[in-house]
């Protein structure tokens, strides 16, 4: 299976993102990029993994892409599952566009609850930033 990880630009943290993505496009989540995977066909079934501030912090399946025109010209856009799932935070650096991510390289989900969700929140960011959590 084949992942992309893209920087969720212009957003500080995971809820900014999710709120974003409401705002934008609705109940039909994606992202739009300016060109098309050659390795699109892999894609489908995958996730696009999020990075915010140097970590990959969480993903979101992807449904499919197709290119579609726009205000800014044609993009490919890529239709994901709603709601962004967190993820083990994982370093990355940033980058322009997507990158892909194969599976053996991909950061598991945090699931429900962590050893972290029992820590005041400042204390977990400050953690992070650290990168020890």
């Amino acid at each position: 299976m084949l992942h992309l990880t893209k920087v969720a630009v212009g957003c500080p943290d995971l809820e900014t993102l999710a709120r974003l993505q409401a705002e934008r496009f609705g109940p039909h989540t994606a992202a739009l990029t300016r060109f098309m995977p050659k390795r699109a066909a892999e894609l489908t079934g995958g996730s696009l993994y999020w990075i915010i501030k140097h970590r990959i912090i969480a993903r979101q399946p992807i449904l499919g892409l197709d290119m579609v025109e726009t205000p800014w010209g044609t993009k490919c856009q890529i239709h994901l599952a709603p709601g962004p799932i967190p993820v083990q935070p994982q370093p990355k650096r940033a980058h322009q566009g997507w990158r892909y991510l194969e599976a053996a390289d991909a950061p598991p989900d945090l699931g429900t609850a962590t050893q972290a969700d029992a820590l005041p929140v400042g204390m977990v960011r400050e953690l992070q930033s650290l990168w020890l959590i």
